[in-house]
């Protein structure tokens, strides 16, 4: 009974100064494939509702996945309020940078990071052949959102900086298709890889 009165009293934030600063209403997205999985609702949730529901991950927010796969890593392990402060200044850079919206540029290095085809493992009488296939649309998505993190967070050894100026580095590096960032050199290892298996 305690219990559930504690969390009928609990109410998380519903406006964040993120959700209302851009307009993803304006966002176009050219990648026919990703189109449908790229959710440009601006809505967060708290907890994992969707966590046991097929496709359910298609119905979260972009940005909300961004934040989510930034606590993945290290520091972020967990804390989405630092992880939603961190893509917040992130995207500030951005805007200030490319004088663009940051959403559109977060749309153009997924659809740029994304790989089309991997390579998977066939067993022909105890032999393990490897074979080319293409990749699903919701895991293309889902691989270039972890690239860009943790593009983000390996240049931490090297790069002085916070993660906010890595992480808008590596997004308009990936907007930009620079080969020298993260997210575009898995990616072209990725397909390297499969073109080499068909």
């Amino acid at each position: 009974m305690a219990e559930e009165k504690a969390t009928k009293n609990f109410e998380f934030p519903k406006t964040f100064p993120l959700l209302q600063k851009y307009d993803p209403s304006e966002v176009k997205i050219e990648d026919r494939g990703l189109a449908r999985y790229i959710c440009l609702e601006p809505k967060l949730f708290i907890g994992a509702q969707h966590a046991n529901k097929q496709f359910g991950k298609a119905k979260v927010y972009i940005v909300e996945r961004l934040i989510n796969n930034l606590m993945r890593t290290e520091h972020y392990n967990g804390k989405k309020m630092k992880a939603y402060k961190a893509v917040e200044k992130a995207f500030d850079i951005i805007a200030s940078k490319t004088k663009k919206n940051p959403i559109q540029v977060l749309v153009d290095a997924i659809q740029n990071a994304a790989p089309k085809e991997e390579v998977t493992r066939l067993y022909f009488g105890g032999i393990s052949v490897p074979k080319s296939v293409d990749i699903s649309p919701l895991r293309r998505l889902d691989i270039a959102l972890r690239n860009l993190c943790l593009g983000a967070v390996s240049q931490g050894k090297v790069k002085k900086g916070g993660i906010e100026r890595r992480l808008a580095e590596e997004i308009m590096k990936a907007a930009n298709n620079d080969p020298s960032s993260y997210a575009i050199s898995q990616k072209e290892e990725i397909e390297r890889v499969a073109k080499s298996a068909r």
